[in-house]
């Protein structure tokens, strides 16, 4: 992936400017969180089912309150972030919680040369897979850390979405991955006034783009759910509806906003 590294580079530093904001937000609410709040969602947590005793890979951790989240229903969890100041922040995290979760700083194209273990479920979710630009890559590192008859399970957001401009008013980008996104941002989602700016780099990937990949590495889809919500207010322009979720405005059900996909290997 070396064609790729300044990239990596430039949302490294991006994403570590982020979690200092982040980790100190009302959006993350850490206070609640240490009360014993859990930052998992509705729909993992139904979708995921009983995960006591289980081992899990969660990609893309971020500063590790969904990590830690499953650490407290009984899972037994590894916790990866390209951010060094997220996964700082997280082992302190845990520390602090008396928990028992491993958090490791590592490009996830990069973690079969920093770990061995397998595990019963891997785990990712909610703006991730736009910061890598091999999804057939990703589905292969997926495999690799699955035992037999292991699950992946991923919530995500739908590439419709990225679709449309920073107001979510009209469709500026692709639905299909053709090229490589790049943006100078002022502040972050979760504090839209922060002193922070910095380029980042994505990429949108289509369903199929998600799906094929996964499957072609001999996962078997259990399911795969679109969603007209999002469970989180980390857009411009989105209402609340009756049931707490989000959705933009002017177009409230009439688009996907995430997705989930459960798959089994073999």
């Amino acid at each position: 992936m070396k064609q790729f590294e300044k990239y990596f580079i430039a949302n490294k530093d991006l994403w570590n400017k982020k979690t200092l904001i982040h980790k100190a937000s009302s959006f993350y609410d850490l206070k609640s969180f240490r009360n014993g709040r859990s930052s998992l969602k509705a729909v993992e947590l139904e979708e995921l089912g009983d995960i006591k005793g289980k081992s899990i890979l969660h990609l893309q951790c971020h500063f590790g309150m969904d990590t830690l989240s499953l650490a407290r229903l009984g899972a037994r969890v590894t916790g990866i972030d390209l951010s060094n100041e997220a996964i700082e922040t997280a082992r302190k995290l845990n520390d602090e919680l008396g928990l028992d979760a491993k958090f490791y700083c590592s490009n996830i194209y990069d973690l079969p040369d920093l770990l061995e273990e397998k595990f019963d479920i891997v785990f990712t979710s909610y703006g991730v897979i736009a910061w890598l630009p091999d999804l057939d890559k990703w589905a292969a590192i997926i495999v690799h850390f699955l035992k037999k008859g292991g699950t992946f399970y991923m919530a995500e957001f739908h590439p419709v979405l990225w679709m449309l401009d920073e107001h979510l008013q009209h469709v500026k980008y692709h639905y299909h991955n053709q090229e490589m996104y790049f943006a100078e941002h002022n502040g972050t989602y979760a504090d839209r006034n922060a002193n922070i700016k910095g380029l980042e780099y994505s990429w949108n990937h289509s369903i199929g783009e998600v799906l094929n990949p996964l499957i072609q590495q001999g996962l078997r889809i259990e399911h795969f759910h679109e969603f007209s919500y999002s469970p989180f207010n980390c857009f411009s322009n989105l209402v609340k509806g009756k049931d707490g979720n989000w959705r933009v405005k002017g177009l409230e059900n009439k688009i996907p906003m995430m997705f989930t996909v459960k798959a089994v290997k073999k």
